[in-house]
Order: C-alpha cells, then sequence, then structure tokens
C-alpha cells in the first residue's frame, strides 16, 4: 500500500518526511486532523524494522490522538512523531534538528515525550523552538505525564470493575501488568495502594522489569506468559497491537485496561473480545491522562499538577457513558467510544466554524 492509500486509510491531511543527514535523524511527523485546533502528540523513537512499520506506527497513532483529544474535550487535533533508531543511541544534536523541522510547520502541530524519548530531549530541542510540550516541572512543562497517565487509567479501572462486578472496589481483585515504564510503575503503586493484588508484570527490558518486581514485591514473567496469566484485569502499558489473532484467545481475564496506544490490533479483535465476554476499556479513552497533562500547561497560569489530577477523574465518567452506549447498542466497545467520539468532534466543529473576531 503506498504512503497516499494509507494516508486515505486512516484520513490524515499530512505526513511530513524529515532527514538530517549531518545527525542522522529520520524523523517522519504525522497530522491526522486539525478540525478542533493544532496537532498534539507524541515523539517515539524506535528501532523500527523497516519505514513502512515506522510509517504505519505514525498514522495509527496520530489518527488515535485525535479521538483522545476529543473524547477528552482538549481543542487539539492528532499528530505524532516517530523517529527511526535505537533510543540507547540518540544525541541532544538529534533533537536539535528535529525542533527546526517541527518549526517549520509554525504551530500547526506540538510534540513531547513517548516511548524512547524523554523530558530532557524536548528540553534540547526547545533550545531550537517553542513547539513542545511534556517539558520538565523546572522548564514550566508538566514533567512527566506518565503518572497522570497511570491515575487516569487507575480510574478508568474503578469504571471497569463497575461495569463489570456491579461495585470499584480493587480489594482482592488480581491485576496483570504488562510493561512498567513511565505509566506501568506509577500504575502498580495505585493499585496496590487501593488493595489490588498485583500477580505478573512483565517488560521486554529485564533490568527494569526485575528492578520493578523486586520494589513493589511482584512476580515477573515472560513477555509471552503475561497473556495467559488468571486476572481480573490484564493491563497493556506497552507498545501497541497486543491484541492480535495470536494473543486473543490466550487470554485469561475478565477485564483489558493500560495506558498504551492502539491495543487492539484490528478493530475485528475488539469484537472477538465482546463474544468472549471480556470487557475492554478503548485505549484512547482510558490512557488519556498524558495529553491531559501536556493541554494543561496552556491554560491560564501555566500546568497545574491537582487541576490535571482532577480533569484525568473524569476519565471514569466518560468511561462509563461507553459502556452504557455498547451495551444500549450490542455492539464492542471500541466501536461505541469511537462512534461518540465522532458525533463530539462533529458537533464541535460546527461550533468552530463560526468565525468570531480575536479581538
Amino acid at each position: 500500500m503506498g504512503v497516499f492509500d494509507m494516508m486515505e486509510k486512516y484520513g490524515h491531511e499530512q505526513v511530513i518526511f524529515n532527514y538530517d543527514k549531518r545527525t542522522g535523524l529520520k524523523a517522519i511527523i504525522a497530522i491526522h486532523d486539525t478540525t478542533l485546533g493544532p496537532a498534539n502528540g507524541g515523539c517515539r523513537m524506535w528501532d523500527y524494522k523497516s519505514e513502512e512499520e515506522a510509517l504505519e506506527d505514525a498514522l495509527r497513532l496520530s489518527y488515535g490522538m485525535t479521538y483522545k483529544s476529543a473524547a477528552a474535550g482538549i481543542m487539539f487535533g492528532g499528530g505524532k512523531t516517530v523517529i527511526i533508531g535505537d533510543p540507547t543511541r540518540k544525541t541532544p544534536e538529534m533533537f536539535y534538528a528535529l525542533g527546526r523541522f517541527v518549526d517549520t510547520l509554525h504551530g500547526r502541530y506540538y510534540t513531547g515525550t513517548d516511548v524512547g524519548t524523554t523530558p530532557q530531549d524536548f528540553v534540547e530541542a526547545s533550545k531550537i523552538a517553542r513547539r513542545f510540550t511534556g517539558l520538565p516541572v523546572e522548564f514550566g512543562g508538566c514533567g512527566n505525564s506518565g503518572m497522570i497517565t497511570a491515575y487516569g487509567v487507575f480510574q478508568g479501572m474503578r469504571a471497569c470493575l463497575r461495569e463489570y462486578y456491579g461495585e470499584e472496589s480493587f480489594k482482592g481483585r488480581k491485576v496483570s501488568v504488562q510493561g512498567v515504564g513511565k505509566a506501568g510503575e506509577p500504575l502498580i503503586k495505585y493499585l496496590q495502594d487501593a488493595g489490588a493484588e498485583i500477580v505478573a508484570i512483565t517488560d521486554i527490558d529485564e533490568n527494569k522489569l526485575y528492578a520493578v518486581a523486586k520494589k513493589y514485591g511482584v512476580e515477573a514473567v515472560d513477555p509471552e506468559e503475561i497473556y495467559e496469566v488468571e486476572c481480573d484485569i490484564f493491563s497493556p502499558n506497552a507498545l501497541g497491537g497486543v491484541i492480535n489473532d495470536n494473543t486473543v484467545e490466550k487470554l485469561n481475564c475478565k477485564i483489558v485496561a493500560g495506558a498504551a496506544n492502539n491495543v487492539l490490533a484490528e478493530s475485528r479483535h475488539g469484537a472477538r473480545l465482546k463474544e468472549r465476554n471480556i470487557l475492554y476499556a478503548p485505549d484512547f479513552i482510558i490512557n488519556a491522562g498524558g495529553i491531559i497533562a501536556v493541554a494543561d500547561e496552556f491554560e491560564l497560569g501555566g500546568f497545574k499538577l491537582e487541576r490535571a489530577l482532577k480533569k484525568a477523574e473524569q476519565i471514569y465518567e466518560r468511561l462509563l457513558k461507553v459502556f452504557a452506549y455498547a451495551k444500549e447498542k450490542d455492539i464492542p466497545t471500541q466501536d461505541a467510544a469511537e462512534y461518540l467520539t465522532e458525533q463530539l468532534i462533529e458537533s464541535l466543529a460546527a461550533i468552530k466554524r463560526r468565525w468570531v473576531n480575536p479581538e
């Protein structure tokens, strides 16, 4: 499938390929939709197997960001950057180059941290341009947005428990966690503090995995074993596409809820979860804490942690509305979330078409 065919498939406005010979930077910026405002979405650095795989990731992630922002009531469109390369070999100079490329879009797109990048990377990039979010607190940003993402996921899990079991207490509930990075690790603490039992965790980074397992006193398992662990909630918090033809039949859980993006490899896997009576929390609803945090930087007075956490709590009610609509129409929760969000985008777009004198 060609680039324009892929753009048509997901409905993208613009895709920009960026290459800096001196630093070796190879980056793709995908802008999905700017109906509600400038595109916003993190910058992921990953050692992709091919350029086609990197492009597919950029397109799917930016598509998801449009829905995530709209569903969270944030006036941003969807965008994403992917850098092709090993994140352990990145340099500040790469992010200087990225800063220049992002600046050529003149505020049409903002970006910040994602898998493989850190707030410090964008401190470097911001020396060149001021189109970056999620900076450290001392630089006026929200810092590590993973904690707020985890808090939002935790609130979303409460909604899942209420929907599935009729009550939202974590006491006695078993949770398995896939990915113990920026969001996965703080999520473990939220869950343990609430009385949940973390029955297993996994991560592709073995050093991180065993360090976190020791810190929280939980069992570490190999990445392929996590799907078959018996639990109430399976929580994916790493890369996307983890619910696929190979894994959907292995799941031994009642609920799937986590911070990862694009959890379903294809929409039909959401239908299969429904057939298996597994409740799925649509990722762009439950993991919106990160975009909520970076968007709060644009509020009057700059980022306020208490305000961002309060906004993340609203994920609880949003999920309950999705579940109610899915039950009413007897459709998968992912389809319900997408429909409700598309209706919201249309209504907001109609309002924004009304011109107002900025003075």
